[in-house]
């Protein structure tokens, strides 16, 4: 491959031998149909091999953009290149909005989905249970389609690339809103050890960041309907905007101050205009039961001084619980712990590691998309429902075109 492809933060080189990127989905039938190994790569914003192959990479960016909204006005059929940034100024000029977003709208929603990406508030499921219906080529080149209500359907939303080729989705929506956000600066310890629950519901989306260097929540960000004052749980309100990652320039993050605005300039907390950062890190992420919150933060703070050493920040959400078999959320109301590290894999894997190790009580669920040490069997563990979808890979990839090592090793083949 002449062209050379990293993901987004540059740490992992792909060793594709050949990069496509087909205009129809009729090509994409025609490179699947070829054989494998294949990936697909969605906007690059993993930070581990799940993407990787030696054989051919390819990327749904050039796919001519769809935005279908449907005619009763609850959902609108996408293609599996779209970004978020991609759709939410046409559904909002249509009067319609997403339920949640990511932090970031640059990513796909089709890559987003794969691995249960999420945005916060304790009455919103992950981005992939907006899913409705998806739209994926086979191992075998077939144009398949599985929507609500279908045999395999809960399996095949969060599905780690394993079954094919996403081409098209379906995707809930509701009525546009406006809403407000806020920042808060240096929220107390104390304040989390009394009121950690009510203090994650307290907004449409709740995100409390550290950078474990104290006990305290540096700021706290909260998307909300109803204006709030000036102080929260101790947190006295900004005087001016903020990046969530301390030294980054705060112009990136949307609007804060209480400033009413549509709901996909509130929601992320970046622009879709800027870079949101320089991709100079790594990322990892766990979720446990949402009641299990305080003790997830007092283990982590167990060991702050390690992990304050290589981390630029730690950002705390919270996610109602779901169906989809591999989801971390599976039938769990979940509070989930999102680290920043720094771009040192050698300093930062160890402390992964320790982490791990003092979380592993809470039966913590990883974003695998991010950088782990759990073996794939505790991993597994953890998926009620693995078998069953270990047996719809075998039976829309039967042959392991989509496999690579990284996957293969997932799923113990």
């Amino acid at each position: 491959m002449s062209e050379q492809v990293t993901n987004w933060a540059g740490n992992v080189v792909f060793n594709a031998r050949t990069l496509r990127r087909p205009v129809s989905v009729a090509e994409v039938q025609e490179i699947v149909a070829g054989g494998g190994p294949i990936r697909v790569l969605g906007s690059g914003h993993s930070f581990n091999r799940m993407a990787d192959t030696d054989g051919t990479l390819i990327s749904l960016a050039d796919l001519p953009r769809i935005i279908e909204i449907s005619e009763d006005r609850r959902s609108v059929r996408i293609d599996g290149g779209t970004r978020y940034g991609d759709i939410a100024a046409e559904l909002h000029a249509n009067g319609l909005a997403l339920h949640n977003t990511a932090s970031l709208p640059h990513i796909s929603v089709a890559g987003a989905i794969a691995t249960a990406t999420h945005g916060s508030g304790v009455a919103h499921g992950n981005l992939a249970t907006a899913v409705s219906s998806l739209e994926f080529v086979d191992g075998s080149g077939e144009l398949v389609t599985l929507s609500r209500g279908d045999a395999g359907f809960e399996g095949a939303v969060v599905h780690l690339g394993a079954l094919g080729v996403i081409t098209a989705l379906t995707v809930d929506v509701v009525p546009t809103f406006e809403i407000r956000q806020y920042v808060y600066d240096h929220v107390p310890r104390a304040s989390l050890d009394d009121h950690l629950l009510d203090m994650l519901a307290d907004g449409y989306s709740v995100s409390l960041f550290t950078n474990w260097s104290s006990r305290d929540i540096s700021h706290a960000w909260l998307k909300r309907i109803e204006p709030l004052g000036d102080e929260w749980y101790g947190g006295r309100l900004a005087d001016g905007p903020r990046h969530p990652v301390p030294g980054m320039p705060a112009q990136n993050s949307t609007e804060q101050g209480g400033v009413p605005g549509p709901w996909h300039t509130r929601l992320p907390h970046f622009r879709l205009e800027f870079t949101p950062s320089s991709g100079e890190e790594l990322q990892s992420e766990y979720h446990v039961a949402r009641e299990d919150g305080l003790a997830a933060i007092d283990a982590v703070a167990s060991i702050r001084e390690r992990v304050a050493a290589v981390l630029q920040v730690c950002e705390i959400r919270t996610i109602r619980a779901d169906d989809l078999w591999l989801s971390p959320n599976y039938y769990r109301d979940s509070m989930a712990l999102h680290f920043t590290w720094i771009a040192d894999a050698s300093a930062v894997t160890p402390v992964v590691a320790e982490l791990e190790q003092v979380l592993a009580p809470l039966s913590p669920r990883p974003h695998v998309g991010k950088v782990f040490t759990m073996t794939p069997e505790t991993i597994r563990q953890g998926w009620e429902r693995f078998d069953d979808f270990r047996a719809l890979v075998g039976k829309y990839d039967p042959a392991g075109t989509f496999r690579n090592p990284w996957l293969a090793e997932i799923l113990g083949q």
